[in-house]
């Protein structure tokens, strides 16, 4: 079964989205997702320029050697741009073999290790007493896991509060907007929210928050004790993660749950943040890691210091992710949860799948492959719309972490 055709399509149904369609010499196609929010352009320039040329002719079913003559065969590894274009080149090779075998990703894995993939949902409002009434929207849809954020007083925009109730998509114009940020009222407000959540419902839901890589060590080590009374299921991204190291501070301080991962490329990215036990979550994604190839790898090696998958979510990744996403979380042993913004109905017609929601679990379905496909006489009525995350000050105009 070799490669006859590699082709990009850049679509915008609400928001940018990145797809490579790989053609087989007899007839079965497969998709990846390639997007990288705020620079989609740059992978869709990698995949076409540098990859799709690589690609024909070869053998579909070769996908380990594929996946190595991308990474080792580039000598310039690693990185956001080309490791989105590696996974997208991986999944579509795995929903090709999934549909010649006919058999659902799972099964080329190893087969379910559970009934669903419980995921968690984002509630967020202008202030407290919005976000508990969210919250509350979340348990009745019959979610257990739920992300909560909310407007900190004295700051305009911060993260993770949405205009949309529905959607929730930060890349929100051509030229980045500037947002201003205060890390010591974030600290003093964050505790409050989850006093009230916790008031408000009970030890039942699992709650869940995202500092945004905004702290410092030392601050993160204040948040994640100052929150422990709440039991929190995980405190997200508390300080950025280049220097592994630093989480060390956070862990001497607090044994509130850490997860991270959502930007990494590669284990590298995370090795010492596992096998030294700083996180408890690894949440490293199928797109933005190389594909099921190497997410598998990432996976494993967490496995042996008993640290938990959660995969990142975001609508930023495209239902071609999700449900590649879903069939790998069913497999992964180590799974612990997964994240879940659900797309634009805009998006969701562009891309039809066989994913559902039930009961505060998804489900990834029994189609063959990965269960999702993409309309491309729909997409192509969604021109490709420039559009960039945002940037974060501090009060003084100080370049911060958005």
């Amino acid at each position: 079964m070799r490669i006859r055709e590699a082709r990009v399509i850049v679509t915008s149904p609400g928001r940018n989205f990145v797809t490579l369609k790989i053609v087989t010499d007899e007839g079965v196609y497969g998709i990846g997702d390639a997007t990288l929010n705020g620079r989609e352009k740059a992978v869709a320039s990698y995949l076409e320029d540098h990859v799709c040329p690589l690609l024909i002719g070869r053998d579909a079913r070769r996908i380990e050697d594929i996946w190595q003559l991308l990474y080792r065969g580039a000598y310039w590894r690693r990185g956001p741009v080309t490791m989105r274009a590696i996974a997208a080149v991986d999944v579509a090779l795995w929903d090709i073999k999934g549909k010649a075998m006919g058999a659902p990703l799972y099964d080329l894995l190893g087969g379910k290790s559970r009934d669903g993939v419980t995921v968690y949902g984002h509630a967020n409002g202008r202030d407290i007493a919005e976000t508990t009434d969210a919250v509350a929207r979340y348990i009745d849809l019959g979610y257990h896991a739920i992300r909560a954020q909310s407007g900190v007083p004295g700051l305009d925009k911060p993260y993770g509060v949405s205009k949309d109730k529905h959607v929730y998509e930060p890349a929100d114009a051509a030229l980045a907007s500037e947002t201003i940020w205060s890390t010591p009222e974030y600290l003093r407000h964050t505790p409050r929210l989850f006093d009230a959540l916790r008031t408000s419902f009970g030890e039942a839901p699992l709650l869940l928050h995202d500092a945004h890589h905004r702290l410092t060590p030392q601050e993160a080590a204040k948040l994640a004790k100052s929150l422990e009374p709440y039991d929190l299921f995980w405190l997200e991204d508390p300080t950025p993660a280049e220097n592994q190291e630093s989480f060390q501070l956070i862990r001497q301080h607090s044994t509130t749950p850490l997860a991270v991962g959502e930007v990494f490329n590669t284990l590298w990215d995370c090795k010492d943040l596992i096998q030294n036990q700083l996180i408890d979550y690894i949440r490293a994604t199928i797109v933005g890691a190389g594909g099921i190839t190497h997410l598998r790898r990432i996976a494993d090696f967490a496995a042996v210091w008993q640290v938990r998958t959660g995969c990142h979510g975001a609508t930023d990744l495209s239902p071609v992710t999700m449900g590649a996403a879903l069939h790998f979380q069913s497999w992964v042993p180590n799974f612990g949860i997964q994240e879940y913004m659900p797309h634009s109905a805009e998006t969701d017609a562009v891309f039809p799948h066989h994913y559902s929601f039930a009961d505060g679990m998804l489900h990834p379905g029994d189609a063959p492959g990965h269960g999702v496909d993409i309309d491309e006489a729909l997409a192509a009525t969604y021109p490709y719309t420039p559009r960039q995350l945002p940037i974060a000050r501090l009060r003084d105009g100080s370049m911060w972490n958005w």
